[in-house]
Formats: structure tokens, sequence, C-alpha cells
């Protein structure tokens, strides 16, 4: 996503959260290292499948309904235009304090193609004396037997939001409808569903195998992406509330005890969305000056060299391959830099992003067989020709009917056949696969869905004929994709909790980044939780 998620979500979500990023794993690895094991059970035969947009339509999520006839900007305060007649409220009872939820809403209008539009997604955090909502304290809380009754005031106060519950249809799950107004009139009314998110959907922790093995907290921000080299995790982070985003060093040469070694962080530029390494030199996407170059000749000591700029809007996420440095710079394209020296970067070209006003830019990118595969946000998922920096040609692309939003993708072979496994990001989104064989023509022959919707992937790493996940508030999931076409869940592990230090309301709060570098362990960054280490799964 581009740098100021604030900025581009602010007139499609209610909340306002920060942007988040990803890449993939070892810069000294050849790209064959992300590739799939050729022709490992499956004879490359295919059905294709429509493409019918992220989000599944499941009909109003509760039989209430909000009176619009005659609305003004008050109507959300006005609890009589709700209906409950066709609820079962006495279903309803108390919140426990500590809690969270996250509440997708449905827009109860028709749009243009005759369908209706999940418009929205909220959380709230439970306490013992009320709540928060987008991060600010809950206006009205009234919850207990037979009543569900919040509102919710963002920041800029300029907007009112009103939920009230219709049934309690399990211990984890509240339906209800909801009423939302800005700038002094009523803008959307619809249904409601609220999840306890620590609560996994029934879920156990974790299954398969997939076991925590280390842990190690930082203090900085928002952690989101992590690389792994030189017997060392750097975790970047971005701004969260009142602390500082910026870089954390930890030793992971025992990955069962990390040890933070250091923190690195700026007053006014320390919001460091991606990571990646060469040799000596780290690169970290900074919004603020691009592509941030350090020294880590001493890998418990990373020394600031120098900044590569991107544009006004600074870097989002980088990319190595071989002695090329990517970098998704989304007010104006992707950066390619000649590292033969690691700590000098050389320009070498800008691959210019069409409508990046319009539909944000590149926000992420993969590089395999002299191919860069850019998720580009709105616009959709391309495939570009970067054999020659001097003639870089746009081959095809996957536009995907609801505009919704590119993400991150892992390339590979399977039975003589270039898969792309892309995902997107925010509720709804999944995971897609698609033959990128022939780009002007892709396909999407596979796809996968977790069993909560309103979650969504993130980062995605390719090994062998196994999947990485970060999935958000569904933590690692790891999928068996050995029969591309099916993609096969074997292996999950729960990182949610309400207890998490530093956990918020916000949809964009769980698992972001995950890399898995060969040396037998799985590495992730948790928004909460900081590093975690897991043990690898072996192949299938």
């Amino acid at each position: 996503m581009t740098p100021s998620l604030r900025a581009l979500l602010s007139a499609c979500l209610l909340l306002s959260s920060p942007g988040l990023s990803g890449c993939d794993d070892d810069s000294e690895a050849s790209p064959s290292a992300d590739a799939g094991t050729p022709d490992a059970g499956w004879d490359g035969t295919y059905t294709e499948l429509e493409e019918q947009g992220d989000f599944q339509d499941p009909g109003p999520y509760a039989p209430c309904t909000f009176d619009t006839q005659d609305a003004g900007g008050s109507a959300c305060l006005e609890l009589s235009r709700f209906d409950l007649s066709g609820c079962d409220v006495g279903t309803l009872t108390d919140v426990e304090p500590g809690s969270i939820y996250i509440l997708p809403n449905r827009d109860g209008r028709h749009v243009p193609d005759g369908g209706y539009r999940l418009t929205d997604v909220g959380g709230v955090r439970f306490t013992e004396d009320g709540g928060t909502m987008f991060f600010q304290p809950l206006a009205v809380k009234d919850t207990g037997p037979g009543r569900f009754h919040l509102q919710g005031v963002p920041a800029s106060g300029a907007a009112t939001i009103t939920y009230l519950g219709c049934e309690q249809k399990s211990p984890d799950l509240i339906t209800g409808c909801f009423a939302y107004c800005a700038r002094n009139r009523l803008s959307r009314s619809g249904t409601f569903e609220a999840h306890r998110v620590s609560h996994w959907g029934g879920e156990p922790e974790s299954s398969g195998g997939l076991a925590l093995h280390g842990e190690g907290y930082t203090p900085l921000g928002h952690p989101l992406d992590l690389y792994v080299t030189k017997g060392h995790a750097y975790v970047v982070s971005i701004p969260k509330q009142v602390r500082l985003g910026g870089l954390s060093v930890f030793d992971v040469s025992n990955p069962a005890a990390p040890v933070l070694k250091t923190t690195l962080s700026l007053p006014h530029d320390n919001y460091w969305n991606a990571v990646w390494a060469k040799g000596d030199a780290l690169y970290v996407a900074s919004n603020a000056s691009g592509t941030l170059v350090y020294d880590i000749s001493e890998p418990a000591n990373p020394r600031f060299v120098r900044s590569v700029t991107t544009g006004d809007r600074g870097t989002h996420t980088v990319l190595v391959d071989g002695d090329r440095l990517y970098s998704m710079a989304p007010s104006l394209g992707t950066f390619v830099h000649d590292i033969s020296d690691p700590l000098s970067p050389e320009l070498r070209t800008v691959i210019a992003a069409p409508e990046v006003a319009t539909l944000g830019g590149p926000h992420d990118a993969f590089v395999y067989g002299n191919r860069l595969y850019v998720s580009e946000s709105y616009r959709g998922y391309f495939v570009l020709d970067v054999t020659d920096l001097d003639d870089v040609r746009e081959l095809g692309g996957y536009v995907r009917p609801d505009f919704s939003f590119a993400h991150h993708s892992a390339v590979g072979t399977f039975a003589g056949r270039t898969l792309a496994f892309e995902g997107g990001e925010f509720q709804h989104a999944h995971l897609r696969v698609l033959d990128v064989t022939d780009p002007a023509r892709i396909v999407k022959i596979g796809e996968f869905r977790t069993h909560r919707p309103f979650t969504s992937i993130h980062n995605i790493i390719l090994r062998g004929n196994l999947l990485y996940i970060a999935w958000y508030h569904d933590g690692v999931r790891v999928l068996d994709v050995s029969n591309p076409t099916r993609p096969r869940q074997v292996a999950h592990y729960n990182t949610f909790r309400d207890t998490d230090p530093d956990r918020t309301d916000s949809p964009f709060e769980g698992l972001l980044g995950i890399r898995v570098p060969g040396d037998g362990h799985v590495y992730a960054a948790d928004s909460s939780r900081g590093l975690l280490v897991f043990r690898e799964l072996p192949q299938p």
C-alpha cells in the first residue's frame, strides 16, 4: 500500500491506519530459490476460473434495517430509525473487557451493477470503563443482556458511526445494523458483523506441527517487515500512536532466544516499511527519505551510509535481485539501482507507473526469470520484461473487475508453467494462483481463502511446494501448493491475542512480515509481539 494509507483509504474506510508492506527473501540466493519443485505431482492441466473479485456477498448480516427517509446530519443519533423488530436481541450478552472486535460493514444500498457492496471495516477495543473505536474513546458504550449500542467519532470529529446489535450468533460473533454520518449528512447505512478476533473463529492456536520456537519484543512502533542475514533479524516498524517507528536488530544466532541488540529511530523519519540486504548493505524503505542504506559489516550496529531519493512519497518496499535494487515508490514508479557495490547504489532507470494519482502506483514486486511482477495497487498485477533496463516493456497484466488491491506475490515454476501466487489486501482479500506463462493472457487457475473473510493477506513466501503467508489477524498460514489448482492448508499458527502489548482495534493488526531464509526456521513480524520464530516445515 502507499506510504500514506490514511490518505488513500479516506474515501473507502471508516478507519485511518498506517500503510503496510512486504517483499520476498534471501538476496544471496538466485531467483530459482523461490521456484516450486518442477513436476511435483501436477501434470500442468487446469480449468480456467472466472474472476469475481475479492468480495463474496453473503447477503445482509442481520434482519434489522435503518430508515433513511428524510435523514439529516443527526440521523445516526436517532435510534428510533433502527428497526430491530426482526431481531433476537435476547441473545445479546455483555462483552468482555479487554476484548477486540473487527466489524465488517455491508452497505444496504444497491450499487450500479445491481448488487451490494462491502464498504468499510472498523474495530473496537472494549475496556472496563468504555473502549476505543478509530483509536478514539467510544462516545457511547451500552452493552449487556439484550443491548449492544456503540457510537464512535473519528479523531477529526467530522463523522459519527452508530452500531446497534440485533443478534449474538455465537460467543465470538454479534450482528446488527449501522449508520454512518459525515459532513452533516447520512453517508451510508447497512448491516455489520462484529467478530472477536482473538478467539480465532473456533480454531486451535496451531496445527500441522507449526510451533513457536522463539520470540522477541521491540519497543518500536508497529513492526511489519523483516530480513534475516548475518545471524541477525532486522525488523522495521512504522509509527503507532505515540511510539516511533524505526529499525530493531535482533541477534538470532540462537533462534529460540532472540536478543534485541539495538534500535534506530529518527524523529522525523521513522515510517520504515520494508527491508532487504545484500552483503554488508541493508536497504530500508522510508516514506520520508526514499531508500536508506546502512552498513551492517558489524551486524549488531548498523551505520547509516546514505539515502536514495525516490520521490515525494518516498519508498514503500524494496527488493534485491542479484546486482539490482528495486525500490517501489508509489508516487513515481520503480527505481532500479545497480548494487554491484552494495553500499553505493547507482541509479540505472525509473520504470514509470501509469495512473499513480488515481490507482496508487507500485506497491510491491517480485523478480523471476528476468521478469518483474509488480503489484500495482488498484490498477492490478502486471508483468514487465527487465532483461534490458534500457528497454523495459510491459508484457501484460491481470486486472480484477472490482479493482481490489493487488498487494504482494511470489512466482515459481510448476510442471513447466510459470505460476504467480498473488495476494490482495483488505477484507475478503485472498490468494489467487495465476498462470503467467503468457503474460499477454494471464489465467486464474486456483484460489484459497481462510474461513474469516474480514482478515487480509500481507506477505507471501514460496519455498518448494510450501507457501508461507503472513495473514494479518489469522497469523501464519502454510499451504501445500504441489497441486497449485487446489492450494491446501497444512499448518497454521494464530498469533493474535487480546492481551498482547500495544494491540489496537485496527484492521491492520496481526502478522505482516515473513521470511524463510533456509536455516530451518521461519521468521515473522507481528504488529504487537514483534519478532516470532517458528521451525520450518518439511517439504510434502
